[in-house]
């Protein structure tokens, strides 16, 4: 998603006070979400670099407290598997990060560059605002298209729609859109946010939610060796997920050793550039839950973590609630990942990153000149993606101490809230031509792949004796047997 032009103008909406307490946007917080010793921030370490992820809001300093904590969550549990010495330095560097959060920009397939938004995946004029729409995927826009009554021509452009949704009112389009199936979000401000239910769903939460299943005995895993250091060794990893922020997580722990198999339903399409970028270190298999019953139910009695991205609720008919998942596999962790969270009047919905932004406020704060704007990056997508991983990696350690099966949650709005709880910072903010004035150059590979030659971006997590690139590049959609390693 390549950012409006940011020219030195206010933004679209008069700043109104944030909606939420002001908290910190730092490393600090992030580790107190995750219950980590306080003690161990003395490990880590920041190269700050002002240039990068350049916002209104404190867009840079989330993205380095979401890598710092999941690198130290590593570190943490890379050290105890170790068996002795002190947890490793964690080093973060925001044009490492910077440059991660844009990973999809940077790749190349073959020399050529992914299209990463389809032309009727953007912002709209309405009759009385903004809508934002997602059709990226073919039934994503089979159903904006069938709501908006446009079935009729078998490829309505950009003028059409853009007709169609200038005689109705912005709320009018999200709500028909949405029964339809499809994925339309009215532009809010935070203050307008503020007073959604679902906002109010999400006040109360924390930014990853933790929670015990059962008294299942400690599982104590086994002992790894230093070069690299890899926290994740020997571990299954179920990965349910799709899009951007799920991959993310499990292609970082993929980075840590874990072997993750990533299972997708074989009629539901994939873009071939998103799991390129997002399928590094993991291998990729297609499978029918219900007809392959047999073969599911083998692959969950295997696996140490399930991570699931779906709506929430969506996966429960096939026994991944998870309380099930905890009395089918005792210890095991299971991290969900969602768009709106897995409670409220909205916690059945779709959602992705651009979208969450406009319903949050994000788009207004970030927008310019009478029009919305977005991040830099798709920073809630990763960012959650980074806290989720982070997630995983504390239940682990703290399963070796006290045992239990573990639940994790995140979620996209959840994670917006805090960077807007994070206050506006920065009132101006002059124009950018990219992603961020830091150089990429550092932080870019490349390598042969069954997909072609592949440019991408070498991961952000960083510790001492720790991996500095995935063990495997991705391979093609759907290629792997459904089984473990």
């Amino acid at each position: 998603m390549r950012p409006a032009p940011r020219p030195s103008a206010g933004p679209l909406v008069a700043p109104e006070p944030m909606p939420h307490t002001s908290v910190m946007i730092d490393t600090a917080f992030v580790w107190s979400a995750l219950g980590g010793d306080p003690a161990l921030l003395s490990r880590v370490s920041a190269v700050e670099r002002p240039g990068a992820l350049p916002a209104r809001l404190p867009v840079r300093e989330a993205a380095r407290a979401c890598v710092g904590a999941c690198a130290l969550a590593a570190a943490e549990l890379g050290a105890r598997r170790a068996g002795g010495g002190g947890v490793p330095r964690v080093r973060v560097d925001d044009g490492a990060v910077a440059t991660a959060f844009v990973s999809e920009r940077h790749l190349l397939v073959g020399g050529r560059a992914p299209e990463n938004f389809a032309p009727l995946s953007r912002f709209w004029r309405t009759a009385d605002g903004w809508v934002r729409t997602h059709a990226n995927y073919p039934h994503h826009r089979a159903r904006l298209i069938a709501a908006l009554g446009l079935a009729q021509d078998p490829e309505p452009g950009p003028g059409a729609l853009a007709a169609a949704l200038a005689e109705r009112s912005a709320r009018e389009v999200e709500e028909t859109v949405y029964a339809a199936g499809g994925l339309a979000v009215a532009l809010r401000t935070p203050g307008e946010w503020a007073e959604h239910e679902q906002a109010a769903a999400l006040r109360s939460r924390p930014l990853v939610e933790f929670a015990r299943l059962d008294a299942s005995p400690a599982r104590v895993l086994p002992p790894v060796g230093r070069h690299p250091l890899l926290p994740a060794a020997g571990l299954r990893v179920l990965d349910l997920t799709r899009v951007v922020a799920g991959p993310v997580a499990t292609r970082t722990l993929a980075l840590l050793g874990a072997d993750v198999l990533r299972v997708d339903p074989p009629w539901l399409p994939e873009l071939p550039d998103q799991h390129a970028d997002t399928g590094f270190g993991k291998r990729s298999a297609r499978l029918d839950l219900e007809a392959d019953r047999g073969t599911f139910e083998e692959l969950l009695a295997a696996a140490d973590v399930v991570v699931t991205g779906y709506r929430p609720g969506a996966l429960d008919r096939f026994g991944l609630t998870p309380r099930a998942l905890a009395r089918r596999r005792p210890g095991v962790v299971v991290a969900q990942l969602s768009a709106w969270g897995a409670y409220g009047p909205w916690d059945g919905r779709r959602g992705f990153d651009s979208l969450v932004q406009v319903a949050t406020g994000i788009a207004a704060v970030e927008g310019t000149q009478g029009r919305p704007g977005a991040l830099p990056a798709q920073a809630l997508d990763h960012g959650s993606g980074y806290l989720l991983a982070a997630g995983v990696l504390r239940a682990l350690t703290d399963r070796t101490d006290e045992g239990g099966s573990r639940l994790v949650r995140v979620a996209l709005a959840r994670t917006a809230a805090w960077l807007l709880e994070g206050g506006t910072g920065r009132a101006d903010v002059p124009g950018v031509p990219g992603a961020a004035e830091v150089p990429p150059g550092p932080w870019l590979a490349e390598t042969d792949s069954p997909l072609g030659g592949l440019r991408y971006v070498l991961p952000p997590v960083e510790f001492a004796d720790g991996p500095r690139d995935w063990a495997r590049p991705p391979g093609s959609w759907g290629s792997d047997p459904a089984r473990w390693a």
